[in-house]
């Protein structure tokens, strides 16, 4: 079975791309936010409802730097999991495929 490791990097405040993303996440899928998409692990925003529905069938990781870079560490919401770079590619070469949502 094909796996793939989605990317999102822009903001879900700003375009769908993170609303996309999600609905094509699927078994075997996981989620990387990095640069602006790092806003979607905040809690308590108008997106944090269908981060936390995804979380029941996709596991979603954040790319820490990003997440600090933007004052965002004591925001992130529950179950979404902080990767540093080495982490980055680590989810790469675990996946057989990388989709990059521009």
């Amino acid at each position: 079975m094909k796996t793939l490791l989605h990317t999102v990097n822009k903001s879900p405040f700003d375009d769908g791309t993170l609303q996309t993303c999600l609905k094509f996440a699927g078994q075997g899928s996981a989620v990387l936010l990095i640069e602006d998409g790092v806003y979607a692990a905040a809690k308590d925003t108008t997106v944090s409802g269908q981060v936390q529905e995804a979380l029941k069938s996709v596991p979603i990781y954040a790319l820490k730097p990003d997440v600090e870079a933007r004052g965002l560490q004591t925001r992130v919401m529950d179950g979404v999991h902080l990767v540093g770079y080495d982490g980055f590619v680590d989810l790469v070469a675990e996946h057989s495929a990388v989709q990059s949502w521009l």
